[in-house]
């Protein structure tokens, strides 16, 4: 099995999940018993300050950093925060994803978010997609994803209302000619 952390999970068309329509995952885990991804394009209604407000009432958030868009990072668990960021150390609950990208579950880091302090770059999502031992896996075979390697630009500079559109452009295919076979002969 070829692992696809550090991938991007682009929903197809033919995308049976309403959930997971038009979505690009960002996968953090991938190995013999299951997947762990974060929904990188759709946002939950809230920004970063009102989240921060909420986990903290004697929080002050000052800084324009502060108003970004905290994403619904998938459909489990939907109370826990994930912050995907680029590499800081530093924090209390942090796993190493590569050499530039990291994912913290530790509140510490909300604190920082807002202001110089933290990552250079930062997403907030609030639960995450989950995938038991081989179902990723069918769900290719069915042609409900196409996968590509993360990049720095598309996690964290692209607008998540642009992020699936670019992540199917990085496939260098028009997405819509695709039937429900592809990939089958």
């Amino acid at each position: 099995m070829q692992s696809l952390q550090n991938h991007l999970l682009i929903a197809t068309p033919t995308m049976g999940d309403p959930y997971f329509s038009r979505t690009v995952t960002y996968i953090c885990e991938h190995n013999e018993h299951g997947t762990m991804g974060l929904v990188i394009n759709q946002a939950v209604g809230m920004n970063l300050k009102q989240l921060i407000e909420q986990t903290d009432e004697n929080a002050i958030v000052l800084d324009e950093k502060a108003k970004g868009i905290v994403l619904a990072g998938g459909p489990v668990s939907q109370e826990r925060g994930f912050i995907l960021h680029t590499t800081q150390a530093g924090w209390e609950s942090s796993l190493v994803l590569t050499s530039e990208i990291m994912v913290t579950t530790s509140k510490d880091i909300l604190s920082v978010l807002g202001n110089d302090s933290g990552p250079e770059k930062s997403l907030v999502t609030l639960g995450y997609a989950g995938w038991s031992a081989g179902q990723l896996e069918e769900e290719l075979q069915t042609n409900s994803w196409l996968t590509i390697e993360a990049d720095l630009e598309l996690l964290f500079d692209v607008p998540i209302h642009k992020k699936w559109e670019m992540a199917v452009q990085k496939l260098g295919i028009d997405i819509w000619q695709l039937g429900p076979d592809v990939g089958h002969a």
